[in-house]
């Protein structure tokens, strides 16, 4: 009987370990419209260009910070739309609450914001063009084996996102959708 109990409590153990990187949030649902609080401000949109809350565990052993990205597969530019880079998340973050990648928001020290393809630093909200059937917006979170990526400010999603392939242990992703008539 001993025997048989530690080995369920060893195989209970192994898979815990084994356990994948998982990303939730309070504010959006894979495969679920956003709400208007993630739509951006701007571009014929009207929204509040609010940042998700977004949560995740199970980071892979090794894993020395987190990013996030957010990014629009479907945008007509045959590349994508980038609408939020956050990297240099400090190992010991687990969670980002709403509105920390949107002004005024607050992010853990020496986290850094990339350029989205608005033009800027920070979160910018989801705003496919009129008609278009709804796009994909996926939230991705990265285990990364370094503790700080070579990026700033005005580093562009292109340049994060080859960073982050570079340096990266796992990742989960959560993709939400959005369409406007």
């Amino acid at each position: 009987m001993k025997t048989a109990l530690f080995l369920a409590a060893l195989s209970l153990s192994v898979a815990a370990q084994a356990a994948d990187l998982t990303l939730t949030s309070h504010d959006i649902s894979d495969g679920k419209p956003l709400s208007s609080r993630e739509v951006f401000q701007g571009f014929g949109c009207t929204g509040g260009n609010t940042s998700p809350q977004l949560s995740w565990r199970n980071a892979p052993a090794g894993t020395k910070s987190f990013a996030i990205t957010a990014y629009d597969p479907d945008a007509p530019t045959g590349s994508g739309w980038w609408h939020w880079t956050v990297v240099n998340l400090p190992a010991s973050t687990h969670e980002l609450p709403s509105g920390a990648g949107s002004t005024g928001g607050q992010l853990p020290a020496g986290a850094i914001q990339g350029r989205t393809d608005y033009g800027q630093p920070g979160f910018g909200g989801a705003c496919p063009p009129p008609g278009d059937k709804p796009h994909r917006y996926q939230f991705t979170v990265w285990a990364l084996k370094a503790d700080k990526l070579p990026v700033d400010e005005q580093s562009s999603g292109a340049m994060v996102g080859y960073m982050l392939n570079a340096n990266t242990l796992g990742k989960a992703t959560l993709t939400a959708t959005y369409g406007r008539p």
